[in-house]
């Protein structure tokens, strides 16, 4: 069975966008991207850490109104 790993700050970004996210634009000390009318901070570390990643995917999940599981996060 396949484990959630960290992830770099570029492909986190792209499977986000795979997702329907537009961005990253510049806020005033994140960056952060949209999806409708809601916004996801995005931390400006190089790489996240597996509790980081879990942490952003859940608000990810609440803006999208569904849950995003480890096969599809791994086929973005």
């Amino acid at each position: 069975m396949s484990r959630w790993t960290p992830c770099k700050r570029r492909d986190f970004i792209r499977r986000l966008r795979q997702l329907g996210f537009d961005g990253p634009f510049t806020g005033t000390r994140h960056q952060f991207m949209v999806y409708q009318k809601h916004r996801l901070t995005i931390p400006s570390n190089s790489e996240y850490s597996v509790s980081q990643l879990r942490m952003m995917i859940r608000e990810a999940e609440d803006i999208l109104g569904r849950e995003i599981t480890l096969v599809e996060w791994n086929q973005l």
